[in-house]
């Protein structure tokens, strides 16, 4: 569960909410976001949603919807998809699931721990132009899976802190 607060009222935020808003295409997406909320909240403590500013390299609109539906970040111009924040030097399955959150002038990147979370298949499918429909069926089947082992694994196991300004 997320918690974030609207002027002092707390606010609890689960997956299963995030899916509702954003539907069924990306679940993957949306617990990677999820996932990466979990640790900068563990970090920042408390928040104020609609001053959370998200920088961030992942690209997905189930990330996009998790963001705004917890943080209203994207309607409110906070949210920014910056491709100069990937770690590129952890190579193509890897280098996109960076997260950067800023709050009342403290900052916490994030980036996913290099154990397993995302497939090399997973990515590779994703990026597959002129996708089958048997290309597509599996590629749903490892987006679910993917959301999966992000949601069944503890705040921490997912993604970890890499710099901080507090």
């Amino acid at each position: 569960m997320l918690t974030v607060h609207e002027n002092g009222v707390p606010l609890n935020i689960s997956y299963a909410d995030l899916m509702k808003y954003h539907g069924p295409g990306f679940p993957g997406g949306v617990a990677h976001a999820y996932c990466a909320m979990q640790q900068a909240l563990a970090v920042l403590g408390e928040v104020e949603r609609r001053e959370v500013a998200v920088r961030t390299a992942f690209p997905g609109p189930g990330g996009r919807d998790a963001i705004e539906m917890t943080l209203r970040a994207v309607t409110g111009d906070r949210f920014t998809v910056d491709s100069e924040l990937a770690a590129t030097s952890r190579g193509t399955t890897l280098a996109r699931y960076v997260w950067e959150f800023g709050y009342r002038g403290r900052t916490v990147r994030v980036q996913l721990r290099d154990a397993g979370f995302v497939t090399d298949e997973f990515i590779a499918l994703g990026a597959k132009t002129g996708r089958t429909s048997e290309d597509e069926a599996r590629l749903t089947v490892l987006k679910q899976e993917m959301a999966e082992r992000l949601l069944n694994a503890a705040v921490g196991e997912v993604y970890e802190e890499v710099a901080a300004t507090l």
